[in-house]
């Protein structure tokens, strides 16, 4: 075995290095399961979809439907968890990552089935479970985030955005954005016509969709989001001395790396409130596909929560990709955004209020989940886990985080409810009437 000293000096034991045999078995096999790549929609769908629904006489969409049998992946794998020694903490963090790809493996075999949505659950959870030390549904908070941001503004009010910024006017000024941060690794901002989703992050490059027009907006949403979580996460894996799945995108990842990078764009203000409503929108919307909500109906709830009609149908897109599109088999993967999102906040506040602030650069050493930072934290000493490269610039100085979150707690409790704007100026002369100063 090559990888024979974790740190340079200090030997392997046997059960590590045949660990680290176990994980290079698990990149090869890994690497050949691409969700997302599986289920795509074609772009043309979109123009057939929209133009039905313009003359009032909506279709429902035919998207091909691929299954991917991957009967020797899934043989590989059951094999490789079966030659895993699960009592080492590596071992366990192993097995739980070729897990999550056998059961994506069989996903894919199941698409637009019943069984595509159960694997899909597993793997991303469901917007009606609820954790049994919690008190409502995902669903429930899904809900909860959209009043609560009704309530701040009616989202028929929400002023439009302008996407006035051709995808290669974008590209470079997203190229100059991220240029000078990645300066040990060169990331490219390609643009492809046919990508159906608007931005895409590998660890090589960020896919801008050629057709689509950007606003000032997206700059810092997908500087934050794609560039400065998706793409450092996973580049952060590959520089990885020893464990190199930690840069692989492990589908039992996505709920913590989903709400890591929504998390950034929240710390940082890059976020504006129709992208929160949208995110919390989504979970509505899978809980009613599963629920037997065919795309129309689904698309039209989008509609009349006041996206536009392209936003709606790609939102409502994302729902049924490698489902059916009559309903109840669907992609929960866009539940996890919001889950994942108060996960890691809850995780972050956990982790600082009890001085572990060591632990946080560990969200970004690679592609990992909370669970993970716990179990991989004692083999950072070792070497056999190395340092993250990339930090994002807000993870540098977790006070800040702090307090972001602080505020954000207090300002809950102030009631918007018990006063309008006039209120203001009714306060004012109140305190100067009850002072007994002046005439």
């Amino acid at each position: 075995m090559a990888a024979s000293t974790a740190n340079g000096s200090t030997p392997l034991d046997p059960t590590l290095i045949a660990l680290l045999e176990r994980d290079s078995e698990l990149v090869a096999i890994g690497r050949k399961i691409k969700v997302l790549k599986a289920i795509d929609w074609p772009v043309e769908l979109e123009e057939r979809f929209l133009d039905s629904w313009r003359r009032g006489q909506p279709e429902l969409p035919e998207p091909p439907l691929r299954p991917q049998p991957m009967y020797e992946e899934i043989a590989a794998l059951d094999d490789l968890m079966g030659r895993i020694d699960r009592g080492h903490p590596i071992g366990h963090w192993l097995y739980k990552t070729a897990w999550s790809y056998a059961v994506a493996a069989r996903m894919l075999a199941g698409i637009g089935t019943p069984e595509f949505t159960r694997c899909s659950a597993m793997l991303y959870g469901r917007p009606d479970f609820r954790y049994p030390s919690q008190d409502m549904t995902n669903a429930d908070a899904a809900k909860e985030m959209l009043d609560i941001t009704a309530e701040l503004i009616d989202p028929h009010r929400l002023p439009p955005v302008a996407f006035d910024i051709p995808a290669d006017v974008f590209a470079q000024r997203l190229r100059e954005r991220i240029g000078p941060f990645f300066c040990h690794d060169t990331v490219e901002v390609v643009l492809d016509p046919n990508l159906p989703s608007k931005a895409t992050a590998g660890s090589k490059s960020i896919n801008l969709r050629a057709t689509a027009m950007f606003s000032e907006r997206d700059l810092e949403q997908l500087t934050q989001h794609e560039a400065f979580i998706h793409t450092l996460t996973l580049l952060n894996g590959k520089h990885q001395p020893h464990l190199r799945s930690l840069g692989l995108g492990a589908p039992r990842t996505t709920r913590t790396q989903e709400g890591l990078a929504t998390f950034s764009e929240i710390v940082t203000g890059a976020i504006d409130i129709a992208r929160l409503r949208r995110v919390a929108l989504r979970v509505v919307m899978v809980r009613q596909a599963l629920d037997g909500a065919d795309f129309i109906e689904v698309f039209r709830g989008f509609l009349d929560a006041g996206q536009s009609e392209v936003e709606s149908y790609r939102s409502a897109a994302r729902v049924f990709r490698g489902g059916d599109v009559r309903g109840k088999v669907c992609f929960t993967k866009d539940g996890a955004y919001l889950e994942g999102v108060m996960t890691i906040q809850v995780f972050i506040r956990k982790v600082l209020q009890e001085g572990r602030g060591e632990l946080l650069p560990m969200l970004f050493a690679g592609r990992v989940t909370t669970a993970d930072v716990i179990t991989l934290a004692p083999f950072r000493d070792s070497g056999l886990i190395g340092p993250s490269v990339y930090l994002p610039p807000w993870a540098r100085d977790p006070q800040r985080v702090l307090a972001t979150i602080a505020y954000s707690a207090a300002t809950q409790r102030l009631r918007l409810d018990r006063l309008d704007l006039q209120r203001f100026v009714d306060f004012e002369d109140e305190l100067i009437a009850q002072s007994g100063i002046g005439a």
